[in-house]
């Protein structure tokens, strides 16, 4: 599913992200969604939510 639509996120839901830091590799982190911090509908980018682990990033995937 895609990441840049906030319908697709709800909290507990398993996604991948791209951190901050990993933008220029593309490199993705699997996480549970704990907080979406986005409060758009949408973003060309990807929503930007908080994980369990307290990592923030922007969703690329929703499993």
């Amino acid at each position: 599913m895609d990441g840049k639509e906030r319908k697709n996120i709800q909290s507990g839901k398993r996604v991948a992200i791209v951190l901050k830091q990993d933008q220029p590799t593309g490199k993705l982190t699997e996480g549970i969604v704990r907080d979406i911090l986005t409060n758009s509908p949408t973003h060309p980018h990807g929503i930007k939510v908080r994980l369990m682990s307290g990592e923030v990033g922007r969703v690329k995937e929703v499993f």
